[in-house]
């Protein structure tokens, strides 16, 4: 009722100093911002994570989603980076570039299943954590996500990793070329653990991902897809 009184009161105003279009759109924009409650916030902003872990996700599940993107392609365990070239140099070149296209091949195929594991843990944002989401950088909101649940997700999405990495042949490949190169004389014996290492890896290549699809829906309003996505981040543009 008070909404309707305002208009009456405005659209007479209007009408005796012909205001524009233009007056009548920031007005009812600037009544829409106005009605924001604190759930609509909270809710706007879940929606922004679920649609940017979502996306994230599906990109990252596809073939090459992580191979094929220099973003976030998982590279060989630092121990064995540093000494790539010299596996090369020995004729590992082929047990190489098998290691690097399997683990790859073992996180494309575990990145759908954190889905659930993500839009979980977004449904626990407060309203304060909302607030200051929504106030913060382009990368808040991913960030925020990052600090709070990486734990957790590491700790849960491990095993769908193992399985992965198992089915593509990954951990046998891997295995493979450790025990190579242990067998070059002088060079000092390595095992790290691949599971680990991938399961960070593709957590973190999911982060990257989030993040590039909140600052789309911070910077262009055709990616909020949801009214209240819509009107929750028409507030801070």
């Amino acid at each position: 009722m008070k909404f309707i009184a305002r208009f009456t009161l405005f659209f007479g105003l209007c009408t005796l100093t012909a205001c524009t279009s233009a007056d009548v759109n920031r007005f009812l924009q600037g009544a829409s911002q106005a009605a924001l409650t604190n759930e609509d916030v909270g809710n706007g902003l879940r929606d922004a994570l679920v649609k940017g872990i979502s996306v994230g996700a599906d990109l990252a599940s596809q073939e090459n989603g992580f191979y094929g993107n220099e973003l976030i392609r998982i590279l060989l365990p630092d121990e064995l980076r540093r000494l790539e070239s010299t596996m090369r140099q020995f004729g590992l070149g082929p047990e190489v570039d098998r290691v690097l296209l399997t683990i790859n091949r073992g996180a494309e195929r575990a990145a759908q299943e954190a889905k659930p594991i993500f839009i979980n843990a977004i449904r626990q944002i407060t309203i304060q954590d909302a607030f200051s989401i929504l106030r913060g950088e382009q990368d808040a909101a991913t960030q925020f996500l990052k600090r709070t649940t990486s734990e957790q997700l590491i700790d849960l999405f491990q095993p769908r990793i193992q399985e992965s990495l198992d089915q593509v042949g990954a951990t046998r490949h891997y295995s493979d070329l450790v025990s190579a190169y242990n067998a070059i004389p002088t060079t000092r014996k390595i095992d790290p653990d691949l599971n680990a290492y991938v399961t960070a890896r593709a957590i973190e290549g999911l982060f990257t991902l989030i993040a590039q699809e909140e600052a789309k829906i911070r910077e262009n309003p055709a990616e909020r897809t949801t009214a209240i996505m819509r009107r929750v981040f028409a507030a801070q543009d």
